[in-house]
């Protein structure tokens, strides 16, 4: 299989989700990998320092080219950790491992900031906040479940503790893995100053 054909397979049933953001499970993704590539491999590059943190590296074999993802090792609010311990790397490198074999076409919607798969050809995605014409809506929490509420709220603060500190990355890529719907409720629980704070980027 290309590229081409990889990057429209719909993966997600298996995405896993901190903090707002999306991650390909990696055991699927080694699955699949292997399903679909029985000859793959893959390898762990010597982690990299910066400062008292840490970057891994991955690369994956597969459909007859190489690959190589980077990933730091990171927080609950998906930051930099100083000084990683065993299991923080480990989990890094498992999600690198996922971020690599995206690399080859399968999930690679996800890091885009896309819902689905795109059935056209390749183009270039970028996370982009909130269109303006997106206002506060009345209800817009009335068709959410109390669980799916506090989600949302959680996600509300972390898009303005991001917007805050002037991370605005960060507060997209939250803001990219929200359905139309998710996006709504979740502008309307932000105060104005973050909202156009926000649409301003």
């Amino acid at each position: 299989m290309n590229y081409s054909e990889l990057r429209k397979i719909n993966v997600n049933d298996y995405i896993e989700r901190k903090n707002g953001l999306a991650y390909l499970s990696w055991s699927w993704a080694v699955d699949q990998l292997l399903q679909l590539d029985s000859t793959a491999t893959w390898s762990y590059g010597e982690p990299r320092l910066f400062g008292d943190t840490l970057m891994v590296f991955c690369t994956v074999e597969a459909f007859g080219k190489s690959r190589t993802a980077q990933l730091p090792v990171m927080d609950f609010r998906n930051k930099a950790i100083h000084n990683p311990d065993a299991f923080a790397v480990n989990t890094a490198m498992q999600r690198c491992l996922a971020k690599a074999i995206s690399l080859h076409g399968l999930g690679m919607y996800i890091y885009a900031g896309e819902d689905l798969p795109q059935e056209d050809t390749e183009k270039k995605h970028e996370v982009e906040a909130p269109k303006q014409s997106i206002t506060p809506i009345a209800g817009a929490l009335d068709n959410f479940t109390t669980d799916e509420k506090d989600s949302l709220s959680r996600l509300a603060e972390e898009i303005t503790f991001f917007v805050k500190n002037d991370d605005m990355a960060q507060a997209f890529e939250v803001a990219a893995t929200l359905t139309n719907d998710e996006k709504t409720a979740v502008w309307s629980l932000l105060d104005s100053k973050t909202r156009s704070k926000f649409k301003k980027g």
